[in-house]
């Protein structure tokens, strides 16, 4: 009830009205979503590609904009124990897996990031592969739903990312939505890479507190097995993936892994599938002030990104000079274009260029790269490893980027690149055709160079356009161009805000 007033009215003359004016009541602060973002890796704490990258840059993007977003992840082997030195272990739970109980115990690193602590799932020298990863990730997603009741963090989203958290989205559906603490949560599936779908055989699905319906009614059924991702996709509340282009491929049987038909459901009919360009932290990418490259530059000292490339031939053993340096920093993969790269080696190796590697992969990959190393030593440095440092130095130091991909969901080698004034040239392909655009000698617009078709002669083409123009004065407008461009994760983070509200409301 409305309290009385203590004070003593004043008169007012009665035959004239006063004209009183209505004071707005205070508005409700809204409160900020709440997000529980899922993922196996995060930079800097575990990365081994672009996951990593995405979950440890888009959580900050997402705070600026007042979203307060916490991470999980399990606690591997390999997390720098320095860099959770000051982690606080919160909470002890049992997570039961139909027969089986373990402990998840709950590390919390200034509120925003939890580590899932259980040795006995997660001290392995390796993220993946193992033989239990069926019954690890379904630990790991059962934790994390579990978490938030047992935090008291009530999630308006949980946000999974790809195939090894998906199982979140069907626990929260079929177990946990029952409890009135879970009622309002949503969930989210982000696909980064389609082609990776965790795929196990029907019988697991007992060991992970399922049963065999879920292979019936098709939900989970993948040629025969069932999909850990597939189940994401049907029982999430809505899907993402990390571009534009790359959310209408996978609705294609060509992208689609078999899983089309249901991304076209549930994106062109449902309207439930969503494509955001992924971003990159320009903060710790930006050649002004990073201290891992020789020479800090920007775009009105170009000059001293040649410094950088000089730097890079004497630390790589290659002859010091201004001939053009191609470079390569990813995963040595099919997926990544290494079969028409092996078809153009000879004919590269008969121009005056330089080519720098750096990564590991398949077998036949590392021994092409080393076997025209060992024929051609100067002109190609092949790095059949991973340095953070050094990867750093190549994006700074050389002159043009190669990513002919089969596919790219997004890719990020590109967006660096471009922060460091290297130029892209790319297959026109998912994420890649979003973010660069072919430069035009004649109007000076353009980051990069493109080509459509899946085909050496397609490549070398695009190699050719660039070297044509290398050494003019459009390769500075050129180079000017990429790094001008704006790859931070603000647009994407608003995007998201606007598809966390969307999701809220269905």
């Amino acid at each position: 009830m409305p309290r009385k007033s203590t004070e003593t009215p004043k008169k007012t003359a009665p035959a004239k009205k006063i004209a009183t004016v209505k004071k707005a009541s205070p508005s409700r602060k809204a409160k900020p979503l709440k997000v529980l973002l899922l993922s196996t890796e995060v930079n800097p704490y575990s990365k081994s590609g672009g996951l990593g990258d995405v979950a440890g840059s888009l959580p900050k993007a997402l705070r600026e904009v007042g979203v307060d977003v916490r991470i999980i992840m399990p606690l591997h082997k390999s997390v720098p124990r320095e860099l959770i030195a000051d982690a606080k272990e919160i909470v002890s739970f049992t997570v039961q897996l139909s027969w089986r109980s373990q402990t998840a115990t709950v590390l919390s690193l200034n509120d925003t990031i939890y580590f899932i602590k259980n040795d006995y799932y997660f001290n392995r020298d390796n993220f993946y592969g193992e033989h239990d990863d069926h019954e690890r990730f379904a630990f790991f997603s059962k934790a994390a739903v579990e978490m938030l009741m047992t935090i008291d963090f009530p999630a308006d989203i949980l946000h999974c990312n790809d195939w090894h958290t998906a199982l979140s989205a069907t626990y929260l559906r079929d177990i946990y939505r029952q409890f009135a603490y879970y009622a309002k949560t949503k969930s989210l599936v982000t696909i980064h890479n389609l082609n990776y779908q965790g795929v196990f055989g029907r019988e697991i699905l007992w060991d992970i507190s399922l049963n065999d319906g879920y292979f019936t009614n098709g939900d989970m059924e993948l040629h025969g097995n069932i999909s850990y991702l597939k189940a994401g996709l049907v029982h999430a509340d809505a899907l993402s993936t990390v571009s534009k282009t790359y959310a209408k491929e996978i609705q294609t049987p060509e992208y689609g892994y078999g899983l089309d038909g249901l991304l076209q459901k549930r994106g062109t009919e449902d309207g439930k599938l969503w494509g955001i360009t992924n971003g990159i932290d320009v903060a710790e990418n930006n050649p002004e002030i990073d201290p891992c490259v020789y020479v800090n530059f920007n775009a009105d000292s170009l000059d001293k990104k040649r410094e950088n490339k000089h730097k890079l031939q004497e630390e790589l053993g290659l002859p010091v000079g201004d001939m053009p340096m191609f470079s390569m920093i990813t995963r040595l993969a099919e997926q990544k274009g290494f079969d028409i790269l092996a078809v153009i080696m000879d004919e590269l190796m008969r121009m005056d260029i330089q080519l720098v590697v750096l990564g590991t992969g398949d077998a036949r990959y590392e021994d092409m790269l080393r076997h025209y190393a060992w024929c051609n030593p100067q002109k190609v440095s092949a790095n059949i490893r991973f340095n953070a440092t050094l990867a750093q130095r190549i994006y700074a130091g050389s002159d043009m980027f190669l990513m002919p991909s089969v596919y790219e969901p997004c890719g990020l080698g590109q967006l660096f690149a471009m922060r460091y004034g290297t130029i892209p040239i790319v297959r026109k392909t998912g994420g890649l055709a979003d973010t660069v655009q072919h430069f035009n000698e004649k109007t000076g617009k353009g980051n990069g160079f493109l080509f459509e078709d899946y085909v050496a002669s397609g490549l070398m083409w695009a190699i050719k356009e660039a070297l044509k123009v290398y050494g003019t004065p459009g390769w500075e407008a050129v180079v000017r161009n990429a790094m001008s461009g704006d790859y931070s994760w603000n647009k994407a983070a608003g995007e998201y805000v606007k598809m966390y509200k969307k999701i809220l409301k269905s």
